[in-house]
Formats: structure tokens, sequence, C-alpha cells
């Protein structure tokens, strides 16, 4: 293998092992900051001993061995004297000066909790949901904060603040990296899927910018869901997240046309839909039912089948997607669950019942200002015939989106009504 090829390897692994690493140190150090230094240094390492010595046959056992030794110098050298930091600089020397077997064992207990409790505590309720997703993108998902400001449409230096902001609140709240039990359980729980599907969201529906998708980061949140999954697999709602991921994303490749523009659910190609991750989506989609999955990620998921089982749009269920969003409404009451289920009881029912459910609506302090109702209300009106208030409604809508892309599909719309 040569250099180079080597350092590719290096980084890839990297990548692979890093917020493991990140977990395990971060639980003995109680401090990211610190723990992703270590991490940092142990890559330093690699890239400076493996392009001699090889990739060696358990990389993330080497990297978090020579991560550890690094934490046992650090506490040595800052000769720090509280009873709490001497027990773990022994708790470090013994696992270091174990055999390879121990070591190694040491390494891979209970990862999966320590793992789990770096997710939890950096979608910690206590952090805004701006910056539970900065931190879970750059603790969790290994990005840049270049990266992040780049998909969020920021600036760098707000999204290095809003982490270091984070780092701070949690080292002020005293958070534990552990997997909360109990009831506290449930309710972070909901916290770290919002924070999950945020990500994805902002991906799959850029709120604002030149751009309709950002497919990075819908990746990147299928990956911490995918992870997330593998760590608690009989959690309906996590299974139903990632059902709900993961069908969505097939969608990806014909959301937008040639020229980046706008194509709806129905006038797709569905051709283009990715069937790998529909069979993905359908699978955990299973489990989550299998598990009594009822809840909001799993009637969402059950949702997105619908449109991914039907051949073409014409053969889409949607009686049966008015039901499911009834039923949604019930376990996760919204002002947007409503004007979905208004879109649903139009196209299973016609126009008009659409338009009923929507007039309920249209003085939610919530959807003032939301595009996507004048817009719903527009095609509503469209398909009913009455043109002239469809397009008053479509000027609406481009007016109020904040994506280059949505406003032109709305002027578009516009224009149709003569």
């Amino acid at each position: 293998m040569t250099a180079g090829e080597t350092h590719q390897a290096i980084e890839a692994i990297f990548r692979i092992e890093r917020a493991r690493l990140i977990a395990r140190l971060a639980r003995i150090m109680r401090n990211v900051d610190r723990a992703e230094e270590l991490a940092q240094d142990a890559l330093v390492v690699a890239l400076s001993e493996w392009p001699k010595t090889g990739v060696p046959a358990n990389p993330g056992a080497w990297l978090m061995t020579t991560a550890k030794r690094r934490a046992i110098d650090a506490i040595r050298r800052d000769r720090i004297l509280r009873r709490k930091h001497d027990e773990i600089a022994q708790e470090l020397d013994s696992a270091v000066d174990g055999t390879a077997e121990e070591v190694e064992a040491a390494i891979n207990d209970e990862l999966g909790d320590e793992l789990l409790g770096l997710i939890f505590t950096a979608c910690h309720p206590v952090l805004s949901a701006d910056a539970r997703a900065a931190l879970t993108l750059r603790v969790i998902g290994g990005l840049t904060t270049d990266e992040i400001a780049r998909a969020f449409l920021s600036s760098e230096a707000t999204i290095a603040q809003r982490i270091v902001r984070a780092k701070k609140t949690i080292g002020k709240a005293g958070l534990r990296f552990e997997v909360p039990r109990g009831a506290e359980l449930a309710a972070r729980l909901a916290s770290v899927l919002e924070v999950i599907y945020l990500i994805f969201n902002e991906g799959y529906a850029a709120t604002a910018g030149d751009d309709l998708v950002r497919p990075s980061l819908c990746l990147e949140a299928q990956r911490l869901g995918r992870m997330l999954a593998g760590l608690m697999p009989q959690d309906a709602e996590v299974q139903g997240l990632l059902a709900l991921m993961e069908i969505q994303a097939s969608r990806l490749p014909a959301r937008t046309g040639p020229d980046g523009a706008l194509v709806t659910l129905t006038e797709q190609n569905r051709g283009r839909w990715d069937r790998l991750l529909i069979r993905r989506g359908l699978e955990a989609l299973a489990r989550a039912e299998a598990l009594g999955g009822d809840g909001p990620y799993a009637l969402q998921a059950a949702l997105a089948a619908c449109h991914a089982r039907a051949p073409s749009a014409a053969d889409t269920d949607w009686p049966r997607i008015a039901a499911l969003y009834d039923r949604l409404r019930a376990v996760m009451p919204s002002p947007v669950v409503d004007l979905n289920r208004a879109i649903a009881h139009s196209m299973a029912f016609g126009p008009e019942a659409g338009l009923r459910l929507i007039d309920e609506i249209a003085d939610v302090d919530a959807l003032r200002n939301y595009a996507p109702l004048p817009a719903a209300r527009g095609d509503f009106l469209f398909r009913a015939g009455r043109l002239a208030e469809a397009r008053t409604e479509f000027e609406v809508a481009a007016k109020l989106t904040r994506n280059v892309r949505e406003a032109a599909f709305l002027r578009a719309r516009a224009d149709a009504c003569g």
C-alpha cells in the first residue's frame, strides 16, 4: 500500500471510528472539547505511524488505546489532585497496562451505551434546536464547522460560536455522558429524534437559498438514524424515523428536474426513485409495526410507504393516506399536520373537501406567513376551476417562501392560471 493509499485508509477509518472514540473519551474526561482533542491526537499519531508500520488489524482499538494514553499524560501533566480525576487516571492506567485482549475488551465494553450517551447529551433539550443540530453534526457526524455552515446557509463563525456555547451549556449543566433512564429516557429520546429529523428535513426541503434539496444533509441524518436504530433496535419510533427518512430519501433523484426546478410528487418519474432505499425503509417500517409502532414517526413512515408502494401517482391510495393523517393528528396535533391532512383529504375526496379543512386553520398564527398554506389553497382552487383566486394564492405563496427555486415554481403555477 502506497503512502497516499495509507493516508486515505486512515482518513476513512477515522471517520468511521471518530464518534465512538469521542463517546468513550467524553465519558472518561467529562468534557467534549477534551475528547475531540484526544481523538484528533490519536489521528495525528496514526498518520505518522501507520505509513511505516501498516494499518493494524484492529484500527479502532489502536486509536482508542493511543487516545487513552494521551489522556493519562494530560491528567498527569496537569497534576489534577481531585479524587475524581485520580480515579480516572487509575482506571486508564489499568486498561492500558493490561494485555492486548484486556484492552480490546475494555474498549468494546458498553460501547453502544457510550455512543448513545454522547448522542443523548448532544441532543439534550437544555440546548436550542439549532445548537443541538450543529453539535450533533459536529461531534457525532464529524462534519467541520465550514461544512455545517454551508449546509445551513450560515457563516462559519456563527456555527462555531453556536457549538462552543452548546458545549459550555452542557458543562455548566453538569450533564453526564450516559443514556438516561425511565421517564427521562422517553423525554430525551423525543429530542434526539427531533434533531435527526430536523437535519434530514433541511436537506430534503431547504428552507432558504438557491437549492431545493441538499442531499448531503439527508445522507448525514440517515447515517445517524441507522446508527441509532442499531443501538436501539427495540424502539418502534426509532425504527419509524429510520423508515421515514429512507423512504423520503428514495425520491431525492426525482424531486428536481435537469434545471434544478421542483418536480411535484404526482409528476415525479417513479423510475428514478431509489428502490434499495424504499426496500430498506419498508423493512424498518415492518420492524416498527411489529413493535406496536403507532407514534408520529411510524405513522409518517406509513404515509410515505403509501406513495412508495404505488406504481404510479394515479394508483396512490389517497383514502388510506387521509385516514392515516386523521390518526397522526390525534397523536401529534399541529397546524402543519392539519395542513397536510387537508391536502390528503382534497386528493381523496375532492378539492372542496380540502378547502373546507384549510379554511378551518387559515387564521392559525403559526401558519400566518407559512408559504405552503397559500400554495395548498391555490392548488385546491386551481383543481376546483377557480383560477383567478388560485392565481392570487400562488402569488402570495411565492412572496412568502425564502427558497429561490420554490418561488420560481409558485410563480409558474400562478402564470398557468391565465
